[in-house]
């Protein structure tokens, strides 16, 4: 299997009231194209920030990433633009648009990509059935729960058909049993899409149940990977 992901020497450093504080500090990574590869590390490990490097949300101090053969960092706003849509990303806190249906939550990436009415009907009904939303079309987020809420979210990142999932610390928010549904749903996904999922928690169990890899990130770098 090939590299689809691939990091090299990535480091990034943020000011804290005037003192550099070293997030990252030469991280080394590949993931394969089609797996779900987890990423675990204890709170302020650096995880969430390497998931921001990856689609460029946060622009490393120096360090290379690849995401399918294109070198993220050397793109042009316009072309990072382009390349963003092939990665999706789910969040912990769901960031959800409270004032807009489930439709209109999962519609809204294709919206700004300026598809067609009857190209976005199409892309969010297929999505909201892969991720059992059908029936919550015309629901708002305040009256779902943790776990649809988390749907609508992994919905709206899927309906682009990106290459990559960036799942930050997606279930944390959850009860057991709606954890585990999600990770199911994750690798349900994983199996009828063919995407490639990077999953990042700081859950163990989450890790074992879900992922074919994974590495441990320790104060801003990788000490084991397996």
């Amino acid at each position: 299997m090939d590299d689809y992901i691939k990091i090299e020497n990535l480091y990034k450093t943020f000011d804290a009231h005037g003192t550099a504080l070293e997030v990252l500090r030469g991280v080394n990574l590949s993931v394969r194209k089609g797996e779900i590869f987890g990423i675990i590390g204890f709170f302020g490990a650096g995880k969430s920030t390497l998931a921001r490097c990856i689609n460029r949300l946060e622009t490393p101090d120096s360090g290379n990433v690849r995401v399918g053969g294109v070198d993220i960092l050397k793109l042009s706003k316009s072309e990072l633009l382009k390349e963003r849509r092939k990665i999706g990303m789910i969040f912990q806190t769901f960031n959800l648009f409270e004032s807009k249906t489930v439709y209109k939550n999962i519609s809204y990436p294709l919206e700004i990509s300026g598809f067609s009415k009857q190209e976005i009907d199409k892309k969010v009904l297929e999505t909201a059935e892969l991720v059992g939303l059908s029936d919550k079309l015309d629901a708002y987020p305040g009256g779902l729960s943790g776990g649809q809420k988390q749907r609508v979210g992994i919905a709206r990142a899927l309906v682009n058909n990106p290459n990559v999932l960036l799942s930050d610390e997606a279930t944390s928010a959850l009860d057991p049993q709606t954890t585990m549904q999600i990770l199911d749903l994750l690798k349900k996904i994983n199996l009828t899409t063919g995407i490639t999922i990077l999953m990042i928690t700081h859950e163990l169990d989450a890790i074992k149940y879900t992922c074919e890899r994974m590495a441990v990130l320790e104060d801003g770098v990788i000490i084991e990977t397996g």
